[in-house]
């Protein structure tokens, strides 16, 4: 009996023991439940219970250098979303066949999605307003008011389709800048979301009668570009042009830059490619083969059009580098008269160091020249010796004083830098080399940098591409400040240069490039792509007017391979010059030669916008001016009474030289 007594006793100890460790455990756990998920727990309560439609903002606006023309816009557009629980079980198969008609998507998808035990489903992203109208319209003949929502949403588009296309980029499905001006400037352009909020239970049914809460999205900062749009036309016309008349395996790339405050007025590249659909190909070569094609090889074609070869690729520039050489030699006081005749002589070549360098002209030497001669004829031995007395480390020194040793620092994704072989690594014969310009590689980009500091009287300026940003919610405008890098050369040395420069165009190698009635210089060049790979790069790199540079104008054609051959003063001068004959009117650039004015015919562009093409084609005739037409192949095949001109570069009012093209969208 006591015995049991005692048994009995232990038992409630145990139990009590037991029942205070389980009070224990629960304590516990609703300590750390309160106090350290808390938080954690509250916001999944909050996300379950509230369901989120995030609102769009639009997305900025990119424009040119004038303000006018808008280059990137966004939109209205609409996106269509369900709440699974909120569509009636009997309504469910109705709505998803609705949905998929009207949407052009697969029932079973749709039906699905409906089906879906979910918050929210997305049907279709940045759909037309027409298409949702109908929607609007079956929803209201079949009273369904709930579980379908159709909400403001904004779609990038792109006016001028492959204008600039390499420069401004292009957004991906969710509205994210994916290259160029686009992702550079993503946080400007962005904006911030807003969003559409409503209390829901468990089964997705709305909880309480307050209805929706609707947070506004801020739209993105507006952009306005350096890039002018006429300039850019230009550039690009005639960069196709030149591709396409040369044969250019390797396509090319124009930069047109202002040296005094670095802005780029034009940067093109060929081939290119259309923004609204640049996941599309974009030659007919292309077309022809591309659902044959691997994901692989599609995503190559792509990316290689998508590659902005200006600032991104690196070449070997050629005799174009020799105004380098000259400019440094130039300050380093080796050379203080540009004019003094036998100064220099040319024998067919030099030796450096056992190794003997021809010039390019070794069969018929230059012999006797001045400098300014040298540069004229393209004269190698005459830059090597400027190096060999400069020496490596001067040399060098100057290299990076021009900042070719380092990136320009452009406001645009994927620039490269050059490839110089170390300066303690670099012996008499790798910089005689450099000192015509071969055996390193720079960019486009670099090269009219450089260029630029000579130009402007000796101060190296950063290049940039956007100059200012609009506020979206205020319309402040903040300009994007002018960034210099010290001094180069001085105002001397810059004159004696560009005097040089403007002989190779009067009388020298680039005499190709020259444009009546204004003084221009320039230098051409011509260099191997790789080694041994029979592929040439040619060039030409002017600068006007001479006086006062207002431009700096690059052309850079990669691998030409037809009848003209590959010489810069052959293949890239005249594309120079073509530009320069429609920019420098279009810039209201004075004419420098007067004794040449008189010659030229001037005749003002006239308005055609709106017109039919047979009265654009009259008006234009009667001004001496010629016509092409940008956007159609098959001229042959077009009314003319009935298309009507979309746009025209240059735009009305503009003078232009007689015999010049007006270039037309219809």
């Amino acid at each position: 009996m006591v015995f049991t007594k005692i048994s009995n006793k232990k038992k409630m100890k145990n139990g009590l023991f037991i029942a205070f460790l389980i009070i224990l455990c629960l304590l516990i756990k609703i300590f750390y439940i309160q106090f350290i998920q808390g938080k954690e727990l509250s916001y999944l309560a909050y996300q379950q219970q509230t369901l989120d439609r995030s609102i769009n903002p639009k997305r900025g606006t990119i424009y040119d250098a004038t303000g006018k023309n808008e280059l990137a816009v966004s939109s209205t557009v609409e996106t269509v979303t369900i709440n699974p629980g909120n569509i009636k079980k009997e309504e469910k198969e109705k709505v998803a066949k609705a949905l998929s008609e009207i949407f052009e998507l697969e029932y079973e998808t749709i039906l699905k999605k409906v089906n879906k035990r979910s918050s929210i489903e997305t049907i279709i992203k940045k759909v037309e307003k027409d298409k949702t109208d109908k929607l609007r319209i079956w929803m209201e003949e079949n009273n369904i008011k709930t579980g379908i929502n159709i909400d403001e949403d904004t779609k990038r588009y792109y006016p001028y389709s492959t204008l600039a296309a390499q420069i401004i980029g292009f957004c991906g499905s969710d509205n994210q800048g994916l290259d160029g001006i686009e992702a550079k400037y993503e946080e400007e352009l962005k904006g911030k979301k807003g969003a559409i909020q409503r209390h829901i239970d468990a089964k997705g049914g709305e909880i309480g009668h307050e209805g929706e809460n609707y947070v506004s999205a801020i739209d993105g900062n507006d952009l306005v570009l350096t890039i002018d749009l006429t300039i850019q036309s230009i550039a690009e016309k005639y960069l196709k042009e030149a591709c396409i008349d040369n044969e250019c395996t390797d396509g090319g790339n124009i930069v047109i830059m202002n040296p005094q405050n670095g802005d780029i007025l034009a940067m093109a590249t060929y081939p290119t490619y259309n923004l609204n659909e640049p996941y599309e190909p974009y030659t007919d070569e292309l077309k022809a083969i591309w659902e044959r094609l691997e994901q692989s090889e599609k995503t190559k074609n792509l990316q290689a059009v998508w590659r902005n070869k200006a600032i991104a690729d690196t070449y070997e520039p050629g005799s174009v580098f020799k105004v380098i050489t000259a400019s440094a030699a130039l300050e380093e006081k080796i050379v203080t008269d540009i004019d003094k005749q036998g100064q220099f002589a040319c024998t067919g070549g030099i030796e450096v160091a056992g190794v003997r360098i021809k010039c390019w002209r070794y069969y018929r030497p230059h012999g006797a020249e001045s400098l300014r001669q040298a540069l004229m004829n393209s004269c190698n031995p005459v830059f090597i010796g400027l190096g060999q007395q400069m020496g490596v480390e001067k040399y060098y020194s100057y290299l990076n004083k021009f900042r070719l040793l380092n990136k320009t620092e452009i406001d645009l994704p994927g620039e490269a830098n050059s490839i110089f072989l170390a300066e303690k690594k670099a012996g008499p014969v790798e910089l005689a080399t450099i000192s015509f310009g071969q055996r390193f590689e720079i960019t486009p980009i670099q090269l009219v940098t450089a260029v630029s500091a000579i130009a402007n009287g000796g101060t190296s300026v950063t290049p940039r591409v956007v100059k200012q940003i609009i506020d979206s919610q205020t319309g402040e405008m903040k300009n994007i400040e002018i960034k210099t890098n010290g001094t180069v050369i001085s105002k001397e040395t810059s004159e004696k240069v560009l005097s040089m420069m403007e002989s190779v165009v009067s009388e020298g190698t680039g005499k190709n490039a020259k444009v009546l009635g204004y003084r221009i210089g320039g230098k051409t060049g011509t260099s191997e792509d790789g080694v041994n790979t029979n592929k040439y790069v040619t060039s030409f790199c002017g600068v006007a007017p001479i006086d006062n540079p207002q431009v700096v104008v690059l052309v850079t054609l990669y691998n030409p391979t037809g009848e003209g051959g590959h010489q810069g003063g052959g293949v890239a001068a005249p594309v120079g010059g073509k530009i320069f004959s429609e920019i420098l009117p279009y810039l209201n650039v004075e004419q420098g030669n007067k004794e040449e004015v008189e010659e030229i015919e001037k005749v003002e562009v006239p308005d055609i916008m709106g017109k039919t093409l047979s009265e654009a084609e009259k008006i234009i005739k009667e001004k001496g001016l010629e016509f092409v037409m940008q956007n159609s192949s098959k001229e042959e095949n077009i009314d003319k009474e009935k298309v009507i001109i979309k746009n025209q570069t240059p735009s009305a009012g503009i003078i232009l030289n007689k015999g010049n093209k007006i270039y037309i969208e219809l």
